[in-house]
């Protein structure tokens, strides 16, 4: 029976969203082992997080310490060295975030802990662990075997999880901070925000995705349109990008944005994995695709297997209808 722990993650006194993901996978893994799962969390102050998550875990682990306001890999792998040696976790799970990325191939070396980074799946059975992850620019799904080991430390990827709220009552333990300072080696200085555009795609409930089958610049006006009909923003694809028909902030997929809309309507696009992990926890999606193989239906709720350029004037006229 192993402990599972999942590495809270936050900024700028809000816990990140892959935080919830990655709960739901530790409960995931709790549950295949007959173990239990305790969520860690590093902060100042922290109080303000503990009520989104003791309903999330068996047990919330809370180290309280003004080093810890601000990510700082190195203070957090001096910290969690110790942590990890002295509780002997199964399984540590992170995001595969900026955060995750700068602190797994650190902190696992130090302990000499097998690891993995950007798993889709993962998989416990006799002791071993499985992670699903892709090769070769996400055109082959490979299913690795760690070396077996007391313990083991993993990345998720963001998306994979669906978050949810199981209502359990966390075990609330406080631990002393392991560490006198942050290292003389590895300071936080200060956040530099990216530069936004005109539209934040993030922070949109709806989204009018387009691809390759928009055909040419000149017709991302007539999706704007629609999408203004809808109440929602344009996003695009790698591909769209390229062609400088849209900036790079309206970008979604695993080189550009992750976005979590209520809806998403994807126009024109085939979904290549690298878009689909950008927009597949949408609420709802609906796809627009002549190509009935797309694989961009095996992510829809619903589909219309058509030319977009029939489809989107038919949309927006009844959508138009329906607004009065």
């Amino acid at each position: 029976m192993g402990e599972i722990f999942a590495l809270v993650e936050h900024r700028q006194g809000v816990i990140r969203d892959i935080t919830f993901e990655l709960l739901a996978c530790g409960r995931d893994l709790a549950n295949k082992t007959g173990g239990s799962l305790t969520a860690v969390l590093l902060g100042d102050k922290p109080d303000a997080f503990v009520d989104s998550l003791k309903a999330q875990a068996n047990r919330l682990m809370v180290i309280d310490s003004p080093l810890f306001k601000e990510f700082n890999s190195a203070s957090y792998q001096l910290a969690l060295s110790q942590v990890l040696s002295s509780e002997k976790p199964m399984v540590t799970l992170m995001g595969h975030t900026a955060f995750g990325m700068d602190l797994c191939p650190s902190l696992a070396p130090s302990l000499d802990m097998p690891f993995t980074t950007d798993c889709l799946a993962l998989d416990i059975a006799d002791g071993k662990v499985t992670a699903t992850r892709q090769m070769y620019d996400g055109k082959l799904n490979a299913e690795v075997t760690l070396r077996q080991a007391p313990s083991y430390l993993l990345t998720i990827r963001t998306g994979c999880f669906p978050a949810s709220d199981p209502g359990l009552e966390a075990e609330i333990t406080t631990v002393d901070c392991p560490i006198a300072a942050e290292p003389d080696y590895r300071k936080f200085i200060e956040y530099v925000e990216p530069v936004v555009g005109d539209v934040d795609i993030t922070k949109s409930d709806i989204i009018v995705g387009v691809g390759r089958g928009v055909k040419d610049k000149d017709n991302i006006a007539m999706v704007e349109k629609f999408a203004e009909a809808l109440g929602g923003v344009v996003g695009c694809t790698r591909p769209v990008v390229d062609s400088e028909w849209l900036p790079k902030d309206r970008q979604v997929g695993s080189s550009g944005k992750t976005v979590k809309p209520k809806l998403y309507v994807a126009l024109g696009i085939s979904g290549a994995f690298q878009h689909l992990a950008g927009m597949k926890s949408a609420d709802t999606i609906i796809a627009v695709n002549k190509d009935p193989n797309a694989p961009i239906f095996a992510e829809a709720d619903y589909g219309i297997v058509d030319d977009m350029f029939k489809v989107i004037p038919a949309l927006q006229e009844k959508i138009l209808e329906l607004k009065g």
